[in-house]
């Protein structure tokens, strides 16, 4: 597909924002419940829909049980406010696609006010792409919108980027109202994109690309593991370029800066760098990752402390106690 980008360019453009919310933990690798509570919070408040049991959430290292109480307390601190979750089935290489699990998963999350993201599995995935839209057709016969999920194996070994005519079946699914795109390719992306807005516009691609989050201005929304940082700023930003306003370019571009150090490889380790940075900011109590979670070497804080300074967002203490 030959694209020029320049044209697909949408100034002045209403971005839907979603945040993959962190998952914080405590000094003694215990979830910090109150510190989640906060921060899903913090997003809500902030204008940007927070995301739970994602990836940034750690949702394939806790336990069904730990993910079932995430959803009982997101849906506790919004009431009445739409958030998203990941509706996550755990298997392994060779297992066959687990339709009634994936079905329990997603009423599960409706029952809790939520709107079901479709987590990738390897029973999904390692499917032909005809069988990969069966099955996406079956969870919809369950649901009234559920978003889709392609995820580049950078970030899980369970994870495909599907090719533009599974994708294309993808968006003639009715209750399939978007999907997060994230293989850190922008070709990608801009595919995707032109395809949507030749057959059928009102299709959301959420960015998943958190080395180009400047993806907003051709058009994409965004569903952002880095937004999780500073959903406060990405709101800010969003604003300006609603506004058409140039201090979009500056603002994104300090942000691109954390992404970059931020997603290095192992991308995965993002996650303790979001657990640093909000400590930093006094947002949580702990810095500690999930501890089966990638590590950042601790000498990444005065980075991040660097990048927070610049931003404009250090509070006057290191950290919340504890």
């Amino acid at each position: 597909m030959t694209l020029n980008p320049l044209t697909m360019l949408r100034p002045r453009r209403k971005i839907t924002g979603i945040s993959a919310i962190l998952l914080p933990f405590t000094a003694s690798g215990a979830i910090d419940w109150n510190g989640l509570r906060g921060h899903i919070r913090r997003t809500a408040e902030a204008g940007i829909m927070p995301a739970v049991n994602m990836d940034t959430g750690y949702a394939n290292l806790i336990s069904e049980a730990e993910r079932a109480q995430v959803l009982r307390l997101t849906a506790e601190t919004l009431g009445e406010g739409v958030f998203v979750a990941g509706a996550f089935v755990a298997d392994s290489p060779g297992d066959k696609w687990d339709a009634d699990a994936y079905c329990w998963q997603v009423e599960a999350i409706q029952e809790a006010g939520g709107i079901p993201i479709i987590f990738q599995s390897f029973g999904l995935t390692q499917q032909d792409n005809e069988g990969i839209v069966r099955s996406y057709s079956r969870i919809a016969e369950n649901t009234d919108q559920f978003i889709a999920f392609e995820l580049g194996t950078m970030f899980a070994p369970f994870g495909a980027i599907y090719d533009l005519e599974t994708y294309a079946a993808l968006m003639n699914i009715p209750q399939c109202s978007g999907a997060k795109h994230s293989s850190l390719s922008r070709q990608l992306e801009w595919e995707r994109l032109a395809l949507r807005d030749a057959t059928r516009p009102d299709f959301k691609v959420f960015t998943g690309n958190d080395l180009a989050i400047d993806m907003v201005m051709y058009g994409s929304d965004y569903l952002l593991g880095l937004s999780t940082f500073a959903p406060d700023l990405f709101a800010r930003r969003d604003a300006l370029w609603l506004a058409g306003d140039t201090g979009f370019y500056e603002l994104n571009d300090l942000l691109q800066y954390l992404g970059f150090f931020a997603f290095r490889a192992p991308v995965p380790a993002y996650k303790h760098s979001a657990a640093q940075f909000l400590n930093l900011r006094g947002w949580i109590a702990s810095d500690r990752p999930h501890p089966a979670g990638k590590r950042r070497p601790a000498g990444d804080v005065a980075v991040l402390r660097d990048i927070a300074e610049r931003l404009g967002v250090l509070t006057t203490y290191s950290a919340i106690p504890g």
